[in-house]
């Protein structure tokens, strides 16, 4: 599937934002809000600040996917932003479809950032490492374990380390009737969180030739894990709604001391720490078979100025936040207003030698846990093969209660088919 196909993909109106006046600056497109677009904001005006001649203009274009959605019709249509960030598994399809610079034959970006090493593409991605750098890290986090401190303490138990101990955790937090109940447990039913599930139990996306098993036997051992939690025990309350909606419900949910545990992303640290009314504990998730979890978040990208009429200065005002956003200073400053990881080593160093994680441990638990991440297939199918062919399947499951055998083997039957 080559550029014009992954691009007709694309639908709706380009955003009159992005047109060829860039007089308010080199548009920058975003996701999120809260405290992570206040802390993406300040930088950008920083940069503006130092750099005047590279001046940036940050447009919100909704959540991660909604973003996908408008960049895919912004490059068919040749109105694509100078420098946007999109989610690490749309990265091969992307590549592919030969709509990416590659990075590293820009001058301003060839050098050594000093990046986390499972932070970046390579690292985050499995496969050939010679292929060319398309994407930089930016906003990258860990699934991680967030727990009501009062509870633990109340119950005399330590955050779980096993799938056994979690089952023991969340039936001891799982208290009241139907109706009035805290729940021990919560998690989206989501991709990002069974694979986490399906690494945990010893199992791959993908086998030795690239080809998709869905963690085989291990991915029907996540489904029935999951299954068991929320229709045998009765400690789990999947949050409402889909995708980062049922995120933030979880969230809340949380905070109101209506679950004890939640699995959720790093970039939520600071957001329950300020908001809950009790001490949050976060915790690496636990394993089965070994400890395993994905790597989350987006990572910058410039889209490719051939595929449309972008005026040539873009491109280095592009790269020349890209390099602003790799310093250590910048990264740090972004990570500890957010919770998401500091992206490089000399930030981490700088935060572990000031006394920073002494008096934040909480940040400190997604940094540990990197030596566990499992790398994500670097598959041109890997975005489709998540929204297109799993993530109903997994609600499903879950859910409904439907056979986790026949939903993993529908999947694979589905993505053999191709698209």
């Amino acid at each position: 599937m080559r550029r014009r196909d992954v691009l007709a993909a694309g639908a709706g109106a380009v955003l009159a934002g992005c047109g060829r006046d860039d007089a308010g600056g080199v548009p920058l497109w975003f996701s999120y809000g809260g405290k992570n677009r206040e802390a993406l904001l300040a930088l950008v005006d920083r940069f503006n600040r130092e750099e005047p001649e590279h001046r940036l203009s940050a447009v919100y274009q909704g959540d991660y996917f909604e973003l996908l959605a408008k960049l895919r019709t912004a490059i068919h249509a040749g109105r694509a932003p100078a420098v946007t960030h999109v989610v690490a598994e749309i990265l091969p399809y992307l590549a592919h479809a030969e709509v990416l610079e590659p990075l590293d034959s820009i001058a301003a970006l060839q050098k050594d950032f000093g990046f986390v090493p499972e932070l970046t593409q390579n690292g985050a991605f499995s496969g050939d490492k010679n292929r060319p750098v398309y994407a930089l890290p930016f906003n990258r986090s860990t699934p991680i374990a967030y727990l009501n401190g009062s509870i633990l303490k109340e119950l005399g138990l330590a955050p779980p380390t096993t799938w056994d101990e979690l089952e023991t955790f969340a039936l001891a937090a799982t208290k009241g009737k139907e109706g009035e109940r805290r729940y021990g447990f919560s998690c989206p039913i989501d991709w990002w969180f069974w694979v986490a599930l399906v690494a945990q139990a010893g199992g791959e996306l993908v086998d030795a030739d690239n080809r998709f098993i869905l963690g085989a036997d291990a991915g029907v051992e996540a489904l029935q894990f999951l299954q068991r939690l929320v229709h045998e025990l009765e400690v789990m309350r999947p949050p409402s709604g889909r995708d980062y909606n049922a995120w933030q419900v979880q969230n809340q949910e949380f905070i109101a001391g209506r679950v004890a545990m939640i699995w959720n992303s790093t970039a939520f640290v600071r957001y329950l720490e300020d908001n809950a009314k009790f001490p949050v504990v976060c915790a690496p998730l636990p394993k089965r078979d070994r400890f395993g979890v994905p790597t989350g978040g987006t990572m910058f990208v410039l889209p490719k100025a051939k595929t449309g009429r972008m005026p040539a200065h873009w491109q280095e005002a592009g790269a020349r936040f890209l390099a602003f956003m790799a310093r250590p200073d910048t990264s740090n400053e972004f990570a500890t207003k957010t919770g998401y990881i500091p992206v490089t080593r000399a930030g981490v160093e700088l935060l572990e030698t000031s006394g920073y994680y002494e008096k934040k441990p909480n940040d400190r638990v997604a940094v540990e846990q990197l030596r566990h991440v499992k790398p994500w297939p670097w598959n041109k199918e890997l975005f489709r093969v998540q929204r297109e062919v799993v993530q109903s399947r997994l609600e499903a499951c879950v859910l409904s209660r439907e056979d986790p055998m026949a939903t993993i083997q529908a999947a694979q039957h589905v993505i053999a088919e191709g698209p």
